[in-house]
């Protein structure tokens, strides 16, 4: 237990030594036998190598593929570590997250050298013949590293449709490229909202004087107003949010305050408006993307769609600061878009709300005439994916077996093994009397309406379609397990800050990996709270009630 309490809490090992917890200890029963640092130290290293052989366990009987992401983080004593996390879907058809491995890595640090460290690890989990995807950040080693992985003989004949989707880019690295682009060129707009927020935030006199303006609003529900951290654009976002909400009172105050000269003119007033309707998407996915809870893949498709909508609308803009902004970011999405696309194309179309009418109505608002050869041209590679999956699923009635057994029970009454191969029986008689495939029934078939399945699970869909369509609900499975970014990879690192902080920097490597992957095993990684974002927030609501009680007091 005490063990367990240092994972769970990042103690150090000496919790086992403090006086306190001794006399606690002591206190429940007297005649226990308290235990020393190196025995809390052995019995993590016991647990960690005890859930490490129970997941390996789990892993095998996986029917699916494996999505990877991956990431190196620098300690407070310069050691590099890379993270590797593994994503896939459990017998239950529910989403996991496994941290695989938090391993030091020694210079020299090249992609080849990277990608061998990586091909051991998969080996020694025995899921290196499994891997689907692996989703890393666009730094420049990663395409050495990615390119040695495809050609490794070992490693690149197993990998679908010829490695073509192996990897995927980090959207939320690609999006906050885009964004700071975009910025740069309004920057003199946004250094005025951030003055004008310092500024009624510089003394309590200011304060008062502002909450005066708030007061005098009607009809308003808040009085937070929020600063931002210059190098978090999505923190820039939501200082302008709430900016615009205060709009009249900053110009209220700017007439009543000769010292107040950062309020934006109405001209950028103006213009910051538009730079919000533009961010918004882009805050939406980056939400999408930072949740404890890592979505599937078809979600991400209807955001990105309207980032660059919401681009291409500004490049039409009177303003020509607005135009020269979108086309910096239009610049930046087309250099990236190309990579991630085809994935959340094929993750939305697997999706029984949308399918592939969904991505020829977004491609008409984009691409005008080229849209049905595009829409065309992913129907194809996706009919090649399945075509793969078809010839590589030999045994159809285990897999069916397997993906039914977690089904539930209806009612009270059970059809027990003399009946429970009829689906699979039906679903062969079928296609071996028709000419259409199982991806060419699902595609031919009506629409779920997405107004009324709004909060619809994709991947219990295809749970309770495994039978009719065995190998495209296996294809749908890990397409729709891919992760978009590596922020499960640098969730880890958060755990990995507060395990080798500063007081506890000599830590072994091989004991940090155990602290924090049998907890990520044990516990998951756990929301940590931001103290940072709510110093930037200044909550002006009591003084603005105390303003208006001193007006009713003067009436």
């Amino acid at each position: 237990m005490v063990a367990l309490a240092i994972i769970r809490h990042n103690y150090p090992f000496s919790f086992a030594e403090h006086e306190n917890n001794r006399l606690l200890h002591c206190y429940l029963n007297p005649d226990v036998k308290t235990i020393c640092r190196n025995t809390a130290k052995s019995d993590v290293i016991k647990i960690y190598k005890r859930e490490k052989e129970n997941l390996k366990h789990d892993l095998k009987s996986i029917t699916g593929r494996f999505c990877l992401t991956s990431d190196l983080w620098s300690s407070p004593n310069t050691d590099e570590y890379m993270v590797l996390t593994a994503h896939y879907v459990d017998e239950h058809w529910v989403l996991q997250k496994k941290v695989l491995s938090f391993c030091h890595v020694p210079p020299p640090r090249g992609g080849v050298i990277l990608a061998e460290r990586l091909l051991g690890l998969l080996k020694e989990w025995g899921i290196e013949k499994r891997v689907f995807t692996i989703t890393l950040d666009n730094v420049s080693y990663n395409d050495t590293l990615v390119s040695h992985l495809k050609k490794h003989r070992s490693f690149g004949p197993c990998l679908p449709y010829g490695g073509e989707f192996f990897h995927v880019c980090c959207g939320a690295h690609i999006l906050n490229l885009i964004v700071q682009d975009g910025l740069k060129v309004i920057n003199e707009v946004v250094y005025n909202l951030r003055e004008s927020v310092k500024y009624v935030r510089g003394s309590d006199h200011r304060k008062l004087r502002f909450a005066q303006c708030l007061s005098e609003l009607p009809f308003l529900t808040s009085n937070k107003v929020r600063q931002d951290v210059p190098t978090r654009w999505n923190s820039t976002y939501l200082m302008i949010e709430t900016c615009l909400k205060y709009r009249d009172a900053f110009s209220h105050l700017s007439r009543i305050d000769k010292y107040f000269l950062n309020c934006p003119s109405e001209e950028e007033w103006e213009r910051v408006e538009k730079i919000s309707r533009v961010l918004k998407p882009f805050y939406d996915i980056t939400k999408l993307f930072s949740g404890t809870n890592y979505p599937t893949a078809n979600l991400y498709f209807h955001c990105v769609w309207k980032i660059q909508l919401r681009i291409m609308e500004q490049l039409e803009d009177d303003d020509a600061i607005i135009r020269a902004m979108a086309n910096e970011m239009k610049e930046k999405f087309d250099k990236y878009w190309e990579y991630y696309s085809p994935v959340l194309s094929f993750a939305v179309i697997l999706d029984p709300r949308y399918k592939l009418q969904c991505v020829e109505f977004c491609y008409s608002k984009l691409y005008k005439q080229e849209a049905i050869s595009t829409a065309a041209n992913l129907r194809d590679t996706l009919y090649g994916i399945f075509e793969e999956y078809k010839n590589s699923t030999s045994d159809i009635c285990n897999v069916v077996e397997v993906a039914s057994s977690s089904g539930g029970v209806r009612g009270h009454y059970v059809r027990h093994d003399d009946f429970s191969s009829f689906e699979t029986y039906t679903s062969q008689v079928i296609g071996s009397d028709s000419s259409k495939s199982q991806l060419d029934l699902y595609l031919e078939e009506t629409r779920l309406d997405h107004r009324l399945h709004e909060d619809l699970n994709v991947m219990g869909y295809w749970k309770s379609h495994s039978n009719r369509f065995p190998e495209l609900s296996l294809m749908a499975r890990d397409i729709l397990s891919i992760p978009i970014t590596t922020v499960a990879s640098e969730s880890a690192f958060s755990i990995g800050g507060r395990i080798l902080d500063k007081f506890r920097s000599s830590l072994l490597p091989q004991t940090a990996e155990a602290l924090l992957c049998a907890r990520d095993w044990l516990y998951g990684v756990l929301a940590v709270h931001d103290f940072e974002e709510e110093s930037l927030v200044e909550d002006f609501g009591n003084l603005c009630l105390s303003q208006s009680s001193s007006f009713v007091d003067e009436d």
